[in-house]
């Protein structure tokens, strides 16, 4: 007699679209949560902002406001918009540098370059699963701005889910863009 072997099975989670999560969030699915994210078809709640947080990510989109208006072309600093990025990700950066700042609907993905992400609370979430899925998407430079440390972590390079260069400078040193040229900003009053 042959051995009946039991079947098992691992329940999959079901990774929603973006547009799955465009239409719940028309419906008012996420009301109740104020902000939320996706990420990799997943959900994500976001946390409220607390003023070192929201403080930084003020001055510092004023700063890169401002360099951008000296330079030529049509880049625009956006803070705070969601970003298509199909099949899976609908991500809301604290900063999104993007050549296409009108519109209806999410910003596009090819239009960027520069995401920045302000981390107070939220810093292995910035380095990791965010890191990730801009590197994943093809963003070509990648800030995330350490509150506690007075630090931006700069990655550029994208190659699979990694950046390839990184540097990081102090809030007193100040930044230059490696994509955008031209882009220097004065960090020192963050």
């Amino acid at each position: 007699m042959t051995e009946m072997v039991p079947l098992t099975t691992v329940p999959l989670p079901v990774k929603l679209r973006v547009e799955d999560y465009l239409m719940l969030d028309a419906a008012g699915a996420f009301e109740a949560y104020a902000k939320t994210e996706l990420l990799d078809g997943e959900i994500v709640y976001i946390n409220s902002q607390h003023r070192p947080h929201a403080r930084i990510k003020s001055r510092l989109f004023r700063l890169i406001a401002d360099a951008l208006d000296t330079l030529p072309g049509n880049l625009e600093a956006l803070v705070e918009g969601s970003v298509s990025m199909p099949p899976y990700n609908v991500p809301e950066p604290d900063i999104a540098v993007t050549a296409e700042p009108e519109g209806e609907g999410l910003i596009p993905l090819a239009s960027l370059a520069l995401v920045i992400e302000v981390a107070d609370t939220t810093l292995r979430n910035d380095l990791g699963r965010k890191r990730k899925i801009y590197a994943r998407e093809g963003i070509a430079e990648y800030w995330v701005v350490n509150v506690r440390a007075r630090v931006i972590h700069q990655m550029w390079a994208p190659v699979g889910d990694r950046f390839t260069q990184s540097r990081d400078a102090t809030f007193d040193a100040g930044i230059e863009s490696t994509t955008i040229p031209d882009l220097t900003v004065d960090t020192a009053t963050l």
